[in-house]
């Protein structure tokens, strides 16, 4: 088994992953890079995803690349006009010749004495081995083989057919037949009108509300741009519009959760036609955006809720039944087909076994540096979008990130960087830190963010990006020339 060498290799081949290698063909053109994806497409997610109705939960402008004008006219787009949009920005910008696909990354390994990572993949069952000296994680944040599993009861006993979001199967006929849906998260949200359609009756059942937010599938001010000036300026405009206005719709919601509490409740009496409906069903115990804030184009949820063909149910589940679902309050929800729209299981670095010359490393140990890089890990960055944002805006923050690192280990002949904590650094909190179900449920296995730049990741576009686009890589990195047996601070 012959080892490949590469400069910079990228594992996953999603939209993370192309930001990256655009950026570093930008910036950092005399470097080669290879990227592994263990599907047998580029796409990430959106390749994944192709439940009925799948869509951006953000807007194209702030989800889509900022150095590639989207041109449909929807600004909340389906998955697969966001599937091509990635592939073709991919062709377009030659990134596709770097990727070979069905190549899983096994372990990768640092070795202090050549300053280069040992990879390990499996290539359609064949052993390959990469060697480089710079590696991207660009897995995202869960597990792609096996979503969240909440453990129900007697589900062997429903007469019925339980199919997840994640693993959606083509041959699934739900014409005329009682959906139910469990859950109220982003994908409910989405299947619930799209199922509608042609379903006999959609139930959405959930144990907690969510606050939901109608949205309109296009945007006016950017298609009244796009009339009067070249498509990349109004495309940027509207990027930064939209970052404004979500980043000023969270701050919002964390400085006054009372009034923008009742402004959604009143929006959600308002679009289903009762207020009895509202206060049961969309009336969440916690505050806006204390979990994920869902999206409803063009109230597309509420409008299947006010015609009948579909339903809320709030309660717990105690066990499945022959005809359908039994609450813990003695309802039975009766249905043909459920789907189990319950959540995530998060896998941070796909699942890949990292060692430092062959010793573990323990993820929950380490501390973000400025939410890109890992304490204890040398030459070593992770691409993880926004939970509370669009993902694209923090990942492109990364990716430029990561090219200054780059630029500066090649103009300054540097073999490897680290980022180092202080012996007083705080204890901190996980780096994705939100109430949300699945990201409560991982908490103790993430890397730590504190309050202090450059170990903060404040889920603040404004903030982030001042001091992320700023950040001085003198501060929190030790720098080595290892030809030279050499350690360069600052």
């Amino acid at each position: 088994m012959a080892d490949q060498h590469t400069d910079v290799l990228i594992v996953g081949a999603g939209l993370s992953a192309i930001d990256v290698a655009y950026r570093l063909q930008e910036h950092c053109p005399e470097l080669d890079y290879t990227i592994l994806e263990a599907r047998d497409r580029i796409g990430g997610t959106w390749d994944l995803f192709t439940y009925p109705g799948v869509r951006s939960d953000s807007d194209i402008y702030t989800l889509g690349f900022p150095f590639r004008p989207w041109q449909g006219e929807r600004s909340i787009v389906y998955g697969g006009e966001l599937l091509q949009y990635l592939r073709d920005t991919a062709s377009e910008a030659d990134i596709d010749r770097h990727v070979r696909l069905r190549t899983r990354v096994v372990s990768a390994d640092w070795s202090s004495v050549r300053a280069r990572w040992i990879v390990d993949a499996d290539h359609d069952g064949t052993p390959e081995r990469y060697v480089a000296r710079f590696v991207v994680f660009c897995t995202g944040y869960y597990d792609y083989e096996r979503p969240h599993d909440p453990g129900f009861q007697d589900v062997e006993a429903f007469r019925g057919r339980v199919v997840h979001p994640q693993f959606w199967p083509a041959d699934l006929d739900y014409a005329g037949k009682r959906v139910v849906v469990v859950g109220s998260g982003a994908t409910a949200v989405t299947l619930v009108p799209a199922l509608a359609a042609d379903a006999a009756h959609v139930t959405m059942l959930q144990r907690t509300p969510s606050y939901v937010l109608a949205q309109p599938r296009t945007d006016a001010v950017a298609r009244a741009l796009r009339k009067v000036l070249p498509l990349p300026a109004a495309y940027r405009i509207a990027r930064v519009k939209n970052t404004a206005i979500q980043w000023a719709l969270i701050q919002a919601c964390h400085r006054f959760p009372d009034g923008v509490r009742w402004l959604l409740h009143r929006r959600v009496a308002s679009a289903v036609g009762s207020r009895k409906i509202a206060d049961e069903h969309f009336s969440p115990p916690y505050a806006p955006w204390d979990q994920r804030l869902c999206i409803a184009p063009e109230g597309d949820l509420f409008r299947v809720i006010r015609d009948g063909t579909a339903s809320v149910v709030t309660g717990r589940i105690e066990r499945f039944v022959p005809q359908g679902i039994l609450l813990a309050s003695g309802r039975v929800v009766e249905a043909d087909i459920v789907v189990t729209a319950t959540g995530l299981r998060i896998k941070l670095l796909g699942g890949v076994t990292v060692t430092v010359d062959g010793e573990s490393v323990n993820l929950a140990k380490s501390y973000t540096y400025h939410g890109a890089m890992l304490s204890g890990l040398p030459n070593l960055a992770v691409s993880i979008g926004y939970i509370n944002l669009s993902w694209t805006v923090r990942v492109d923050m990364t990716a430029r990130l990561i090219t200054r690192l780059l630029r500066r280990m090649i103009d300054q002949h540097m073999d490897a960087v680290v980022p180092v904590v202080p012996v007083d650094i705080e204890p901190g909190q996980p780096f994705m830190d939100m109430a949300s179900g699945y990201l409560a449920r991982a908490a103790a296995t993430m890397p730590r963010a504190t309050s202090r730049y450059p170990w903060a990741v404040r889920q603040n576009v404004m903030v982030d990006g001042w001091a992320t686009s700023r950040a001085d890589l003198a501060n929190g990195l030790r720098w080595t020339r290892v030809s030279e047996r050499e350690e360069v601070r600052g």
